[in-house]
């Protein structure tokens, strides 16, 4: 979950265009409350697949809580998307 933490909060707030799986996506991500909640929706361009998550990156307990998927879903994509 550390190297999750570290990636989801070096993501730039904003729109932008990410690949995974060879798969291009848009992204949107805003950090709120001070940086006290992520929130990340991603939408592939051309095709079904998305990814929803809201993430509390609380220093002694992070929670992560998915939008209807598998928290390793979510994690995989994050690990493994890039810019």
């Amino acid at each position: 979950m550390k190297q999750f933490d570290i990636e989801i909060k070096n993501l730039p707030n904003g729109s932008y265009s990410v690949y995974f799986d060879n798969k291009r996506y848009l992204l949107n991500k805003e950090t709120l409350l001070d940086g006290k909640l992520i929130k990340l929706y991603a939408k592939e361009l051309g095709g079904k697949d998305f990814i929803s998550l809201n993430y509390y990156p609380r220093p002694l307990n992070p929670l992560l809580k998915p939008c209807e998927m598998p928290k390793e879903k979510v994690i995989d994509f994050i690990l493994k998307l890039s810019l």
